[in-house]
Order: structure tokens, then sequence, then C-alpha cells
């Protein structure tokens, strides 16, 4: 089987399929392969992948773009806030995040977890009948909110710039945001205990040899970085990294605020950076996703904190092993050398 993408559908069967799902309990229906490049997702990415392809952008859309854990979450907050509330005021502000700006393509694990006849139980889900009356919520949840969403859109995804059509980047603005491996791995982890679409249940090093091995879902990361990386030069792709963002918030709002064509003062951009502030949006639960029982596992947050937990540079350092930091470091040196691509906080 081929996506509209040329990507060759290839299953995961025998000892690696069993492993997966013995490690994550949510991938129930399964996993696949999409060759070349190998991109892993539930078997359930097979009813949307063509549709995500096929997905009609508009010229005012800004389309987050980031391998999980990047801080997408971040950039989605900052954007939509500089795009539609710079003076605080809109009334859609009291939204989730994600109800504000859809995450395209959760849909395909949702699939595995979501009572598509309860959809309303769930506070993230329960927008989905004001923002897409008379829908049907099998046919995307995320991608029905997505595609009706009010303009101008800002869409939030973890797919590469390979899985959408080749005329994304001369129709829409991209801004892809990069953040060092070794913290992507620590935050990846947690994020993959506490989310019940991954339901990771094994070790940490187990997990940190899924990723080397580039067996995560979303993965290969550094494949994912590369694309963005050789298209960084494009004007309508914006690369900016986690960390410059975390040291320079607002040199990087400037930045970006030529990059929208936002035209906002320093004033409003102070707005933007005290909204979007990691103690901010953990306090109003930005998300809305630490007390949703569908989704989450809140033995896990209550014991080590929920979808905002740290929002920090260089906090592998008390996670990582000797041992295991070796084994980042050289799938680093294998991949990300080749390109030319360079982390902070990185030793």
């Amino acid at each position: 089987m081929s996506l509209a993408s040329g990507h060759k559908v290839v299953p995961l069967e025998g000892e690696e399929l069993a492993k997966q799902k013995k490690d994550f309990i949510g991938y129930k229906s399964g996993l696949v392969r999409l060759n070349p490049e190998r991109w892993l997702f539930t078997t359930a990415f097979l009813k949307y992948g063509d549709k995500y392809y096929n997905f009609k952008f508009e010229p005012n859309d800004v389309l987050l773009m980031t391998w999980p854990k990047c801080g997408t979450t971040w950039m989605q907050e900052i954007v939509w806030t500089m795009r539609n509330n710079p003076d605080l005021g809109h009334a859609l502000a009291s939204l989730s995040t994600m109800a504000r700006s859809p995450f395209i393509e959760m849909d395909f694990f949702l699939d595995d977890l979501v009572d598509f006849e309860n959809v309303a139980e769930s506070p993230l889900l329960k927008n989905f009948d004001i923002a897409c009356p008379g829908r049907n919520p099998r046919d995307g949840i995320m991608l029905q909110m997505a595609e009706l969403a009010s303009p101008p859109r800002t869409i939030k995804t973890h797919l590469p710039l390979s899985l959408f059509a080749p005329s994304l980047l001369e129709t829409t603005k991209v801004v892809y945001v990069a953040r060092n491996p070794k913290d992507v791995v620590v935050s990846f982890h947690h994020h993959s205990r506490m989310i019940k679409v991954h339901g990771y249940v094994g070790s940490f090093p187990d997990f940190v040899q899924y990723f080397v091995d580039d067996n995560l879902a979303y993965g290969p990361y550094w494949l994912h970085l590369k694309e963005a990386w050789e298209k960084r030069h494009h004007p309508n792709l914006h690369f900016v990294f986690y960390e410059d963002l975390k040291e320079d918030i607002m040199g990087e709002l400037r930045k970006l605020n030529d990059f929208l064509g936002t035209e906002l003062t320093d004033n409003q951009l102070n707005n933007v950076a005290k909204h979007s502030s990691f103690s901010e949006m953990k306090a109003r639960d930005a998300m809305g996703l630490d007390k949703d029982e569908t989704l989450c596992d809140q033995k896990v947050i209550s014991k080590e904190g929920g979808f905002f937990r740290k929002g920090e540079t260089g906090s592998w350092k008390a996670k990582l092993t000797p041992e295991l930091e070796d084994k980042v470091d050289k799938w680093i040196t294998r991949h990300l050398n080749d390109f030319g691509i360079n982390f902070k906080y990185c030793l």
C-alpha cells in the first residue's frame, strides 16, 4: 500500500510489534512504517494520512511544526497570541490552546482511545460540537476543527514536511521549532507515560534505546530536523531553537514579528511574552489536559507533574546516566553532524 505522499506502508509484525505493544499499551491498532524514511505511526494513521497530505492550507494560515516535546505548545500560544490577542482581550483566550489552534493529526492516536459516542466527556474534546456543528467525530475531531477554525488559522503538527504536499511552503508560513535531543528524549519519556494514547510502561533506558534506534512514534527525529533545516532559508519557513526562545524571548519574538508580519509594538510583544510564559500557561492549564482522565494518566501527573512540568533547558543532566548520555551522543554524531545543526546545552 502507498500513500498520496508516495510513501510505502509497511506494517510492524512479529517480535518487533509485540515489544512495542508491550511497552506502549496505547498502541492498540498496531504500528506501521512509512518508507523510505521509516516514519513510525499507529496503524490508524492510514485512515488520515492522505487527508493531511491534501489538507487545503490558506495563505494566511501558520503551521507550527516540531517533533514531539520540542516546544510546539509554547509556540502555539505565542503565535496565536501574536496574531489574535496581542492586547490580551480576546474572548477565545479562555479556551484551551488545542481548541484555538488544533493539533491536526491527533486523530490517529485518538482513534485508539476515544469513545466517539461520548466525545463531550473529555474536557479537551467537548468543543467539537461547538466548533464543528453537524460533523461526525469519527471523521477526525482535530482534523475537522483545523479545517473549520476561524481565520487566521494557527495549526499545530508533529508531522515532517515530507508528509504534506510539496506546495505547502509556497502557500503557507511554517514555524519550525527544534530542541536539544537530550532534553527531547527526557521530556518525551514523561509525556509518553502521562498521555494514554502512548501509554508507555517500559523502563527509561529502554525508552532511550527506542529513541536512538529511531523507533519512537514520529521517528526518526534527526530526519524530521534535516528536512526542515534544509529549507531554513525558504522565505515561508522560520526555523527557531527552543533554547534561543528560553535565552532571549524578546529577541526571538521580534524575529517572529518580522516573519509573521504582525507589526506588534514592544509593549504588545511584552504582553505575548508574559501570557505565553511557562508559569502563566501552567497556572491556567493552557492545554486543558491535566484533569482529563480520558487522555491523561492521573497517577503519573500527581507523582511527576503534568503537561507543563519543567520547561527548562539542560534538565537532561539530572536524568541521563553516563551510559545513556553516551548513547545519545553517538546518535548525535552519527546523524546530526552530517548536516551541520548544533544545539546548545548538549554538553
